[in-house]
């Protein structure tokens, strides 16, 4: 088992030409949402027969016992020390928790905290193509949280998790993503402490469309095990690396 904070970087493969498209937050999936939905529904009918097969079987989480001389050999992990056992239960209680004062975050996508296939392939550039590549990725399930702090700062946080089977998809995820976001000018990133790979992002140029107020935007992706972690912090004036760097810390503490 992989101590917390330590991850063996050599596995992360390297972004080199990546087949993913640019994954975004849920305020610039909203903004075209109205127009991905006839993309999503026509092209994604072909894989539905596999997103909805049975999950494949979890192997038991008891670990077996052995017979061993005193005092020799090491002791079997405890429930709380066996990560395996916390990451096979409620994904949803690896979420941060709401700050006190905040307010959950208004049309969060998902039902209850768990993101399906198909909401999560919306947060991509072309959901219809990602339905197929996330099916193949071994996508096992996702949750998510958000919320909102006065009237613009915005926190919307993810953990996608992997059956990883043939290969290590959380990895191969968050390489890709990073691909994508540190092509984009005017981007400041730093190392995320503990996590090998990890990385937070601030964007000093504001996102401008026409007919919405500029928007600044922080994210943050790392990975721990089979689970890939995605963040967001939106607001309309620029979000410090610290706002950033601490709500990554804490999350991935938690994994």
């Amino acid at each position: 088992m992989e101590a917390p904070g330590e991850e063996a970087a050599a596995l992360v493969p390297e972004p080199g030409s990546p087949r993913r498209r640019r994954l975004r937050g849920r305020a610039a999936v909203l903004t075209g949402a109205a127009a991905a939905l006839g993309l999503v529904a026509g092209t994604c009918a072909g894989y539905l027969v596999q997103a909805h097969r049975a999950p494949t079987k979890l192997p038991p989480l008891s670990q077996p016992s052995f017979a061993q001389a005193e005092g020799e050999g090491p002791e079997p992990l405890t429930a709380a020390r066996d990560r395996r056992v916390k990451t096979d239960g409620d994904l949803r209680k690896l979420l941060l928790e709401k700050p006190r004062g905040a307010r959950a975050a208004a049309h969060l996508m998902g039902q209850n905290g768990w993101l399906d296939l198909a909401d999560y392939a919306e947060f991509y550039d072309e959901p219809g193509e990602m339905f197929g590549e996330i099916v193949g990725d071994e996508f096992r399930r996702a949750a998510t949280t958000g919320w909102l702090v006065g009237r613009t700062h915005e926190v919307e946080i993810r953990l996608v998790q992997f059956r990883q089977e043939e290969t290590l998809a959380a990895a191969a995820n968050v390489a890709s993503t990073r691909y994508w976001v540190e092509d984009e000018g005017g981007t400041d990133s730093w190392a995320l402490p503990g996590t090998g790979t990890g990385r937070v992002y601030v964007h000093k140029r504001p996102d401008t469309k026409p007919g919405y107020v500029p928007v600044y935007t922080a994210e943050a992706h790392a990975w721990r095990g089979d689970i890939a972690v995605e963040m967001w912090i939106t607001d309309i004036k620029p979000i410090p690396k610290a706002k950033i760097m601490d709500l990554a810390e804490r999350q991935m503490e938690r994994l």
